[in-house]
């Protein structure tokens, strides 16, 4: 073996390897300052020594990564066999925090490039905007069907509860704060005393950051969910949506806009699963409903206090000059009779100011609808009325700016959020439907599941009474096999509430692959019920389907499922369009490339023709809610490119490319099925499969961490993979980094078709296909052999582990052959970038792991020894989460 090098030799190796990555320069100053902070406090906080050893494993990965030397490695890998547990157990910390900077500095460097290209003229006609959508729709289709179009776009997150977020709320919190103290940084004159004062405190938060403990001491509750759910809403989404509205209306109108009616609707709407997602989580129960619906109403409706309040300060415009309409005085008036007080005191401070008064008491009334006090409004179409009355006032006093300024932005606030901030949506399994009712019509004593599930209609019921229809309704059925699986949920409605149940839209989750094929059959039986035919006609023939991406990839492998889905979505949109039906399909997505991750925007606009129709959701869970929404640049770009994707997608040229090539490319997708779906049953279909694939990742060490409320699995054991969630069947692998789920069965499905001038024309023309190896390609790029071959080794089937093996080898080799160059990712520069400045750091986690894992495989169970095995297993795991980002 090499002696270690010098402390000179040290660093120049770690600045090359930190230069050769195409990092920005600021991007670099800011991951190296972040980077001697934390040196910094691990030398004085950390036990002596600890900085030392943190920098030895940094050194000895990075050397391995770049040399790609197999003694580099063993290196590497001997320094982290060599620590005591307790020194092992340090080093995880230090290089979670590592990432957790870097992250950051990532993520600051988005956005300090979104306010540049800001302040660039044109920038807004950059190509994946919705100003540049609909300037291409109105070629395509002429100005008022464009027009028509965009009046109708939706864009619909559902965020959920699903246990990929590894990081603690304090963590994230903490980190948040580093974020602001950043952009004090780069604000920080020259003369050094305002950038000293900024580092300073930058130090005393990464001090907090590495003081903080990484992992939960315990599972979140179901309410614990929520309220992290909710952080986001009130630190970026509630005041960042209007914004995004505004921004686009300027796109499109220029100096008119803020002058007139805005051309541009409240196209967001939010919905969630936290607290009313019950698919095999015990925990959540009819009051955790009733409670979610509580709390997001109670915060936006403080929300809407404060904008109202800060919007009518600021309309001090006399009544002389801006004379109130009829309509505003009315409204005065009447507060005035049921708020003498209160009138008095904004009557007092607002003299002469008809506008202001009023709105400061729509900001009083909103408060009492809040605490319940009487005089509070009775729905949200009640405040918007009262705004548009202000608006028409200010619009015909001449005060067009503020009408269509500060008090549209209000309006945009409350169409899309309501009273209810997020639309809950309630999921439960069709497995569990079946058996209640077989209580309920057999006439003998109910179970307390049963009981709990005709409890649940009496939450829906109550949530509508108080916040409105749009705070709860939705019913989704999981693992929805039959149009009677669908008409169950009415029935048990009727069980529980009878002539009073409430208003449902039910939808059905199709998952396997099975389902899928058999969708369109069921929806065409299910659309003649009558309680679907009149829900239909009073939404004017809506109805919403939910395609299921994580247990189909586990069912029939990535690349069938991929196909299927999108089979799927043709047969189902074809039946839509000739039945007269507006489909919204909902997209089960995940973050990571096993369940239907990646881009959404280039996802969208690879669906199938009449799939879209200007109408676009999909679920958004774990570390993927924070990555897209925590902060407010970052948020308003990713849904300006979800909504073009969304408006484009159904644009003539768009749906003509996509079902062109999808026709020419039949006989290829008709290949790759078949030879993806044998290599991928030949893997998990073999004996002794699910018990090894738990041997050879941490799978069931994941249970233990205090990720989500639900459980990680529907059974005891997992003896077969129907036994395993499809969200720990990917992180499982992930952390392995083997990252199976997300590219299993591309290598020889390509392999099949064979004529690689043919493959290369369809990754040009078919939107699919590209999307999909592009998907992979970034999924290869986290995969480390390496360090795979390693976990394969923890089991004793050498068969198995070469078959993965063998597939990763072939799956690589086309990969690169149709992307080009000579290396993964290498037509996708900035994402090379990301994934190739935290690889190295990434591997002395799993190094970590690996020994922890080893250790925890042969050691008896109970002992002391697996404690601290465990605690250090578990520390790597949330680490490896940060290192790569997108892992469930």
């Amino acid at each position: 073996m090499t002696s270690e090098p010098t402390h000179t030799e040290a660093i120049r190796v770690i600045g090359r390897f930190e230069a050769g990555r195409g990092i920005p320069d600021e991007m670099r100053a800011d991951v190296r300052m972040l980077g001697a902070l934390l040196g910094q406090v691990l030398q004085e906080c950390g036990s002596p020594g600890l900085f030392e050893d943190v920098e030895r494993l940094r050194l000895a990965t990075i050397q391995a990564y770049e040399e790609e030397s197999a003694e580099a490695f063993e290196r590497a890998a001997g320094i982290a066999d060599s620590f005591s547990v307790a020194r092992a157990d340090e080093v995880a910390r230090a290089f979670t925090c590592y990432f957790h900077l870097v992250n950051l500095a990532e993520e600051h460097q988005r956005v300090r490039v979104l306010r540049q290209r800001a302040g660039q003229p044109g920038r807004e006609d950059a190509a994946d905007t919705v100003a540049a959508a609909y300037a291409q729709l109105r070629r395509e289709v002429g100005e008022d069907e464009a027009r028509r179009r965009l009046a109708e776009l939706r864009f619909h997150p559902v965020f959920t509860a699903h246990p990929t977020e590894a990081r603690r709320r304090a963590v994230s919190t903490s980190i948040r704060r580093l974020s602001d103290l950043l952009t004090q940084n780069d604000a920080a004159s020259d003369d050094g005393a305002e950038q000293r004062r900024a580092r300073r405190r930058m130090l005393e938060e990464v001090d907090t950051l590495w003081r903080t403990a990484p992992l939960r001491a315990q599972k979140p509750s179901p309410t614990d969910e929520v309220r992290t759910v909710m952080s986001v809403f009130d630190e970026t989404l509630f005041t960042t949506v209007p914004h995004v509205y505004r921004r686009i209306d300027d796109a499109l109108r220029g100096e008119d806009s803020g002058a007139s009616e805005p051309v541009v609707p409240a196209f967001v709407r939010v919905g969630s699963w936290v607290g009313g997602d019950r698919d095999g989580n015990p925990f959540v129960t009819a009051s955790v409903t009733r409670e979610a619906a509580q709390i997001a109403s109670d915060h936006v409706l403080r929300g809407l206090e404060r904008a109202l309040d800060r919007i009518g300060r600021t309309l001090t415009l006399d009544a002389e000059g801006t004379p109130p309409s009829a309509a505003v005085t009315a409204l005065w008036d009447a507060f005035s009779s049921s708020h003498p007080d209160a009138a008095a005191e904004i009557a007092a401070r607002s003299p002469e100011e008809p506008h202001r008064r009023v709105v400061l008491s729509f900001a009083r009334r909103v408060a009492d609808t809040r605490t319940g006090a009487d005089g509070g409004y009775p729905a949200p179409e009640a405040l918007l009325e009262d705004l548009r009355a202000v608006q028409h006032s200010l619009a015909a006093a001449g005060a067009k700016r503020h009408a269509f300024g500060g008090v549209q932005h209000l309006i945009w606030q409350v169409e899309t959020y309501g009273f209810h901030l997020t639309e809950l949506e309630v999921r439960q399994h069709s497995q569990v439907h079946r058996q209640a009712l077989a209580e309920l019509e057999a006439g003998g004593e109910r179970s307390d599941q049963t009981v709990e599930v005709l409890e649940v209609f009496h939450a829906i019921a109550e949530i509508q009474r108080t916040y409105g229809l749009r705070a709860a309704g939705r019913y989704v059925v999981s693992f929805t096999q039959s149009a009677e699986d669908l008409a169950n949920v009415h029935r048990l409605a009727r069980h529980a509430l009878g002539d009073d149940a409430p208003v449902l839209d039910v939808v059905p989750l199709f998952e396997t692959f099975a389902d899928l094929q058999a969708a369109p059959e069921i929806l065409a039986e299910v659309v003649q019920f009558p309680e679907f035919r009149a829900r239909m006609a009073e939404t004017g023939n809506r109805l919403e389907v939910m395609l299921g991406y994580s247990d189909s990839s586990k069912d029939v492998g990535p690349v069938a499922a991929n196909l299927a889905l999108y089979e799927a979505q043709e047969k189902i949109a074809l039946w839509a369009k000739e039945s007269g039906i507006a489909l919204t399909l909902f997209h089960g997505r995940g973050g990571a490339l096993g369940r239907g991750g990646g881009p959404a925007n280039s996802a969208i606009l690879a669906q199938p023709p009449h799939s879209v129709d200007g109408r676009f959701k999909l679920t958004e869970q774990g570390e993927v809610i924070f990555a897209r929404y925590g902060e407010p640049a970052i948020a308003m770009r990713h849904i300006d490119q979800v909504a073009a994707a969304t408006l484009l997608a159904s644009s003539p040229g768009v749906e003509e490319r996509t079902s062109g090539a999808a026709e020419r490319f039949a006989e290829v997708a008709h290949t790759m099925d078949a030879a993806s779906r044998a290599r991928f049953f030949e893997l998990v279909k073999a004996d002794g499969f699910a018990p090894w694939f738990a041997t050879v990742t941490p799978m069931e060490e994941i249970g233990l961490l205090a990720l989500g409320s639900r459980p990680a699995r529907r059974g005891l054991s997992v003896e077969s993979l129907e036994d395993l969630r499809a969200i720990p069947w990917v992180f499982a692998w992930t952390q392995a980094r083997i990252n199976l789920a997300g590219w299993f069965g591309l290598g020889t499905a390509l392999d099949a078709v064979g004529d690689e001038a043919l493959l290369a024309e369809a990754y040009r023309e078919w939107p699919l296909l590209r999307t999909m190896i592009d998907n992979v390609a970034m999924s290869l790029a986290k995969t480390d052999e390496r360090i795979a071959r390693r976990y394969l080794a923890l089991g004793d089937r050498d068969d198995l582990a070469q078959l993965v093996l063998d597939e990763l080898t072939l799956t690589r080799e086309w990969v690169i052959r149709l992307t080009g160059g000579d290396g993964l990712l290498q037509n996708k520069p900035i994402l090379q970038r990301a994934v190739a400045l935290r690889s190295p750091y990434v591997d002395a986690l799993s190094l970590l792991q690996l020994r922890a894992l080893r250790e925890l495989r042969a050691a008896a169970s109970g002992s002391g020894a697996d404690e601290e095995q465990r605690r250090l297993l578990l520390l790597s795991v949330s680490g490896v989460a940060a290192g790569l980002q997108n892992t469930g």
